[in-house]
């Protein structure tokens, strides 16, 4: 009987420190949608959700991989440090049930996973009970001395918290892109279209932009509604322009005849003015790449930018003439 029950510890272990790792696992592939969830309704500025991101990734790879060793600390810290984050997000669960109601994705397990506050709840309140039990009940990794426990959790405690930002840094400083695009933007397919005969483009020509790109300065997005980097990028350009509706953006979306209810969804981009274009002249755009971010000075591309890099102080300085 204890054989057994000495088994189903070790296994709640793993279950438990499992499930905190790929909870981890999920927010990094990509990184950015997590960051825009904190923006969204934490409403932290981007640097800080930037680095609050990082370290909550880290914190909970980093007990999930020591509950995973059994290396449960002195005083069993590590469960306990697993208890109190359970703690603290079941009470941002709870705020966010509270404030945006309970058809949002919470950000628990990235976007692989929709899941709701109150379905999250629920996983919270059955790992808090695992977490609590393997308190209760298991004395984990008995190492040599207490001087060893100490130094490998302390050891791999920091350097869990810090892969994250090893594994993901941020944009800081000066943008080093700027200026090294300079051609000059095509804009007849976008005010001139030429229609053809062939099938694709037998439906009516969507409007033209709702913006002068030959005057002016704006930010560009050549987008797919497809595009899984497009939609984190465009969510990200939404966030932006949400904080700050000056933002000079403007949205290309290829393809006329896809439905748009999951784009829109996702990104949340309606505040953001935009047009549609044909599949080929999108492509002759793109080269098939995209998301394309181009920043247009008075119909000149100046520069590309990446949902990666492209940062709203950056922006607002350009904007404002003093980025050069």
């Amino acid at each position: 009987m204890r054989y057994v029950t000495q088994g189903l510890l070790i296994l709640l272990s793993l279950i438990t420190g499992g499930l905190f790792l790929y909870s981890a696992w999920t927010k990094v592939l990509p990184i950015q949608p997590f960051e825009y969830t904190i923006v969204e309704y934490l409403h932290l500025p981007w640097l800080p959700a930037a680095i609050l991101a990082r370290l909550l990734i880290g914190l909970e790879a980093t007990l999930g991989g020591l509950i995973v060793l059994h290396l449960f600390g002195e005083g069993k810290r590590v469960l306990k440090g697993a208890a109190a984050l359970l703690v603290v997000f079941s009470v941002y669960l709870v705020w966010l049930w509270a404030t945006a109601g309970d058809d949002v994705n919470c950000g628990c397990f990235g976007d692989d996973i929709f899941m709701s506050p109150s379905v999250s709840l629920g996983k919270n309140a059955v790992l808090l009970l695992f977490t609590l039990l393997l308190i209760r009940y298991h004395k984990g990794l008995a190492l040599p001395n207490a001087r060893v426990r100490n130094t490998v959790n302390t050891s791999l405690f920091f350097a869990g918290l810090a892969l994250p930002f090893i594994l993901f840094p941020m944009a800081m400083g000066e943008p080093d892109w700027l200026k090294k695009s300079m051609y000059k933007l095509e804009v007849a397919p976008l005010y001139h279209p030429i229609k053809d005969d062939t099938a694709a483009l037998r439906v009516p020509y969507p409007d033209t932009p709702s913006v002068d790109l030959t005057h002016g300065r704006h930010i560009v997005a050549f987008v797919s509604p497809s595009c899984e980097h497009c939609r984190i990028a465009m969510r990200k350009m939404s966030l932006m322009k949400r904080s700050d509706p000056s933002m000079p953006f403007f949205m290309i979306i290829g393809g006329i005849a896809s439905d748009l209810t999951d784009f829109w969804k996702y990104t949340h981009a309606q505040n953001i003015p935009y047009m549609r274009l044909h599949r080929d002249p999108f492509l002759n755009y793109t080269g098939g790449r995209f998301p394309l971010i181009i920043w247009v000075e008075d119909g000149m591309v100046i520069a590309t930018a990446t949902y990666n890099t492209l940062e709203q102080r950056d922006i607002k300085r350009w904007v404002n003439g003093k980025l050069k």
